[in-house]
């Protein structure tokens, strides 16, 4: 079952995907093209790099319309995990892109292949793309953000870089005309796959804590830590807490009174349950276990109150060094 939220989440992305395809295609052409005229290869890369673009977008627009199918027996969570793996794609395809220019510019400055002082017309061009880029990252920004869109904020945090590098290869347009050295377009064009490989594997690391099921906020443990001590339980351990896209689920256990009945026990889990939602916005779902005080058991998984504590102060402690 889709609900209301997760229908209107969805017809964002879809929206967001669009008009990146659209507004990243005619820029692509344009710098493509200008690039070859004006003979600029940093132009020419800024223009690929606006390629893959497009390609990011298409794969976040084919992860909507899989993120919409409801759960199933192959996958009980249903299929928004889609977006993180979505996520993990777009930063292969944006590390691909800049390796590639990498490889080709640094292939020209070894066999020495004579260039030509770029026109003015790339100087235009890359103005052009550096004010159409700043609206559509505010966008993606923006919507990524309302919908908690892990995916929608890489896109948009690539193309803040495609912004610094267009910057980049403006500046180097502009050296290159004042100086008349075309080498310092090839220069600019390597810093440029640099920018794209650099944002390529940062997104590839943001995507694999989530299917790794990680988390680098503590404040979510605490927050779930003080729920349990606020309704009478005791000793939360075993906390585990996992992504899908936007929605949570967690798993802990708790200790009670072991003379309670079932249905005090249950009705205990009921509180701790209701006040993680209030702690916690999107809770897909939350599941508590129950042992008598006092219980001890050889655990594997999860955190506890001490866990979380212990690894903070040596965070800080290394932070420090």
């Amino acid at each position: 079952m889709i609900t209301n939220d997760a229908k209107y989440r969805n017809k964002c992305i879809k929206k967001a995907s669009w008009v990146g395809i659209i507004g990243n295609s005619i820029l692509a052409i344009a710098k493509i093209a200008v690039g070859f005229i004006s003979g600029s290869l940093a132009v020419i890369g800024d223009g690929i790099d606006t390629t893959t673009d497009i390609l990011t977008y298409m794969i976040t627009l084919i992860a909507a319309r899989i993120m919409n199918k409801p759960p199933n027996y192959k996958y009980p969570y249903g299929y928004n995990r889609a977006e993180t793996v979505a996520t993990k794609v777009l930063s292969f395809v944006i590390f691909f892109a800049g390796a590639q220019l990498f490889l080709s510019t640094l292939l020209r400055l070894i066999k020495n292949t004579p260039t030509q002082v770029p026109s003015m017309l790339a100087i235009y061009i890359t103005v052009i793309s550096i004010i159409s880029k700043s609206v559509m990252a505010f966008y993606q920004f923006r919507i990524g953000r309302k919908i908690q869109s892990n995916m929608l904020i890489a896109n948009a945090k690539n193309m803040r870089n495609d912004i610094l590098i267009s910057g980049s290869v403006l500046a180097g347009l502009i050296f290159t005309q004042v100086f008349h050295l075309p080498i310092l377009d090839l220069f600019t064009a390597m810093a440029v796959s640099i920018w794209i490989m650099k944002a390529g594997f940062e997104i590839f690391m943001e995507s694999s804590r989530e299917l790794m099921d990680g988390s680098d906020n503590l404040d979510l443990y605490y927050k779930i830590f003080d729920a349990v001590e606020e309704v009478g339980a005791v000793n939360p351990h075993r906390v585990r807490i996992r992504k899908h896209s936007n929605l949570y689920t967690v798993a802990l256990d708790i200790e009670i009174d072991g003379k309670l009945s079932i249905e005090e026990g249950h009705q205990i889990a009921k509180k701790v349950e209701v006040k993680i939602k209030e702690r916690i916005e999107n809770i897909y779902d939350v599941v508590i276990h129950i042992e008598p005080k006092g219980n001890i058991e050889t655990e594997k998984f999860g955190l506890s109150r001490e866990n979380i504590t212990k690894e903070s102060n040596n965070k800080k402690r290394n932070n420090a060094k």
